[in-house]
């Protein structure tokens, strides 16, 4: 999978400059009904490890960048989220070219945390599950 091979309903996140431009590019998909997007991650060199998978630490990025995108996205004004707890499940390995995409669920939102979780898939398959809580603020 190329740049191009990306699905036509995912469009680039364009996160804040930083760490994120790193560990990407990110893309997203619109949640519909009110539901979270889905962020996807097309898995290139700079993510493998020495076995030729995605690096752990490349998964739990990707699932603390979707909790967050989640909770940021869930209200307007938007939420400013900051990662209290996260933990990521490994389940199977995500090789070169494959394309991840993390869903979300809100759990809960409260006034001064979220509660969230979820699973990455690359197709059918459930390569890791992730849940998260965060401290959160509305934007300024």
């Amino acid at each position: 999978m190329d740049q191009t091979d990306i699905p036509p309903d995912f469009v680039p996140a364009e996160f804040s400059p930083g760490f994120l431009d790193h560990g990407g590019p990110y893309y997203l998909k619109p949640g519909s009904d009110g539901a979270p997007g889905i962020v996807g991650l097309h898995v290139m060199t700079h993510h493998i490890n020495y076995q030729n998978a995605a690096h752990g630490g490349v998964i739990s990025t990707l699932a603390d960048v979707a909790l967050s995108h989640a909770v940021y996205d869930a209200q307007r004004p938007r939420l400013l989220p900051s990662t209290i707890t996260l933990t990521t499940n490994f389940l199977a390995p995500a090789r070169l070219g494959d394309w991840l995409e993390a869903e979300v669920a809100l759990d809960r939102v409260a006034r001064r945390t979220a509660y969230v979780s979820g699973a990455i898939h690359c197709g059918q398959t459930v390569i890791a599950t992730m849940s998260g809580v965060f401290a959160i603020r509305p934007e300024a």
